[in-house]
C-alpha cells in the first residue's frame, strides 16, 4: 500500500523582509517556508533551500527572475535549489507542495529524501528491509510541481529526483547548457511522476532521462534535441553503493515524444531494459532474498512506449 498523504499545504504569503533575504547577495544558503512573488528584474544568488514539513507549500513565483548565478559550476553537494526532507526525533520531516514557477535556474535541482547529501547508510540499512519502497516514498518529499523554468545546467545533472520522490511534475519548460552525466535522473524507487512539454537542448554525458528502478511516471509531448546521445533509458541499477533496489522500471508511460539528432545505427530513443546487470558493482548488494540482490535483471515490464516521433541526423 502507498503511503497515506498529507494534506495539501498552502504556506504564507513572504513579508517584505523575508523578500529582501531572499534577493540579498548572500553567501549562505537560505531556506524558504513562504510564497515568495518576484518580478523579472530580481535575481537570487544565495543557495535556496526547502527543507522538511517546515517548507509545505512553499515556492517562488519568479515571473521571469533568475535564481543562481550564470556559468557557476554546479554540484551535487551544492545544489541552486534543494528540496529534501530532514531527520527529526520523531522520523522523518518531509516537504510537500512545493512550487517553482516561471524562473530562470542556473545550475541545478535536487529532490531528495532517504539518503540525502553523503547519507547513503541509511539508504543502504533501509534496503535491507522488505518493505523499503513504501518507507523511501513515505520519507520522501511529494507533490512537487516545476513549471515555466528555463533550466540551463552548467555541469552536474540540472533535475535530480531522488529515492522515493513521488508526484513531481516538471512541466512547460526548457532544459539548456550541460550536463556532464544527464539531463533528468529519476531515481530508485521514486514514482508518479510527470515529465511532460518540455524542451531538451542540452549537452549531456549519457542520455536525456534516466529512470533508474522508478515506476509509473509519465513522459509525454517532450522535444529532445539528442545530438547523437541516447533519449530515454529505463533500467534497474542493481547494486551500486550496496544499495538494494527493489522496484522495477515498470508501467511507465514514453509516449508523444519528438526525438531530433538521433544516430542513424543505434538511435536510441527510448531503451527499455538498458542495462540487464551489466555493471561491475552488481554484486555489491548481495545476501538478500529481493530486488536486485535476488536478481539483478531491470525487469522494465508493462511501459507503454508509443506515438513517438525519431528524426535521424544532426
Amino acid at each position: 500500500m502507498p503511503p497515506a498523504l498529507p494534506p495539501v499545504v498552502e504556506a504564507r504569503a513572504c513579508t517584505g523582509e523575508e523578500i529582501a533575504a531572499l534577493t540579498a547577495d548572500a553567501p549562505m544558503p537560505i531556506v524558504l517556508t513562504c510564497r515568495a512573488t518576484l518580478t523579472a528584474g530580481q535575481s537570487v544568488t544565495r543557495r535556496v533551500l526547502f527543507e522538511g514539513a517546515a517548507s509545505s507549500g512553499a515556492g517562488i513565483a519568479c515571473n521571469g527572475a533568475q535564481i543562481g548565478r550564470a556559468g557557476l559550476a554546479s554540484s551535487v553537494r551544492a545544489p541552486t535549489v534543494l528540496i529534501q526532507s530532514v531527520t527529526t526525533s520523531s522520523g522523518w520531516s518531509r516537504p510537500t507542495d512545493v512550487t517553482l514557477d516561471g524562473c530562470v535556474v542556473h545550475g541545478n535541482i535536487r529532490v531528495r529524501g532517504m539518503g540525502a547529501g553523503a547519507d547513503v547508510d541509511r539508504l543502504r540499512a533501509s534496503s535491507r528491509t522488505p518493505d523499503h519502497t513504501a518507507a523511501a516514498q513515505a520519507a520522501a518529499p511529494t507533490r512537487i510541481r516545476l513549471t515555466d523554468l528555463t533550466l540551463i545546467g552548467t555541469g552536474s545533472i540540472p533535475l535530480y529526483v531522488g529515492p522515493g520522490v513521488t508526484d513531481l511534475t516538471f512541466e512547460g519548460s526548457r532544459v539548456s547548457g550541460r550536463s556532464v552525466s544527464t539531463a533528468v535522473y529519476l531515481d530508485a524507487e521514486s514514482a508518479g511522476n510527470t515529465i511532460r512539454h518540455v524542451s531538451f537542448r542540452i549537452r549531456t554525458g549519457r542520455e536525456q532521462i534516466a529512470v533508474d528502478g522508478s515506476a509509473r511516471n509519465r513522459i509525454e509531448a517532450n522535444r529532445f534535441a539528442l545530438g547523437g546521445r541516447g533519449g530515454v533509458f529505463l533500467y534497474r541499477n542493481c547494486g551500486e553503493d550496496g544499495v538494494i533496489r527493489h522496484q522495477t522500471p515498470s508501467d511507465n508511460v514514453v509516449t508523444g515524444n519528438t526525438f531530433t539528432g538521433a544516430r542513424w545505427l543505434w538511435p536510441n530513443a527510448v531503451v527499455v531494459g538498458s542495462r540487464e546487470g551489466r555493471r561491475r558493482y552488481c554484486a555489491a548488494d548481495t545476501g538478500w532474498s529481493f530486488g536486485s540482490s535476488a536478481d539483478d535483471g531491470d525487469h522494465a515490464d508493462r511501459n507503454v512506449v508509443e506515438d513517438n516521433l525519431i528524426r535521424f541526423g544532426w
